[in-house]
């Protein structure tokens, strides 16, 4: 995991800008919001599909392969450092109400005091299905062609061509 302060004002300044153009894009979801939505990340493929609800912390990390979708309210805290991109491959369904967490809080009180963040990438692999309500936390890769049940908590990998469903994510089966 890397350690970085979210409240230097580089990045308090960095949040806000980000914050706003996916305010805009969620008032208003126009092909020219979504350009300026997908102009945020570090790579975004051809014939991406986000819809409204979107919410990132900085983007600048985030890269989306192509023709993938993002349903409604997804929730992306990611981290302005590149050993903690979220990384999401082609062909992907992300589902309604999804949330890529890769940054984190120190589970100790004392050292929480620092207001330092924790962050790890999280990687999503080809032609993977991640069902609605689903919270992926930080370091996790999910392989491709997985598929993760509805309302699960990814805490762990996820091999490829596999079904998980839980909390945290048990396997169901193979693909």
């Amino acid at each position: 995991m890397q350690v970085f302060t979210s409240l230097n004002k580089e990045y308090l300044a960095l949040r806000k800008q980000t914050g706003d153009t996916c305010r805009l894009f969620n008032k208003s979801p126009s092909k020219g919001n979504l350009k300026r939505i997908k102009e945020l990340f570090l790579q975004c493929g051809e014939g991406v599909i986000i819809e409204s609800g979107f919410h990132c912390d900085y983007g600048n990390q985030i890269t989306i392969g192509d023709r993938t979708f993002i349903n409604i309210n997804c929730t992306v805290l990611d981290a302005p450092i590149n050993e903690a991109a979220i990384n999401i491959g082609s062909d992907c369904l992300i589902g309604p109400n999804v949330q890529l967490l890769a940054v984190s809080h120190a589970v100790n009180p004392t050292q929480r005091l620092n207001k330092q963040n924790f962050a790890a990438p999280i990687t999503v692999g080809n032609n993977v299905w991640i069902g609605a309500g689903v919270i992926i936390l930080a370091g996790v890769t999910i392989g491709n062609n997985a598929v993760v049940g509805a309302g699960s908590v990814v805490t762990k990998d996820i091999a490829a061509n596999t079904v998980v469903a839980g909390n945290p994510t048990v396997k169901i089966k193979d693909i």
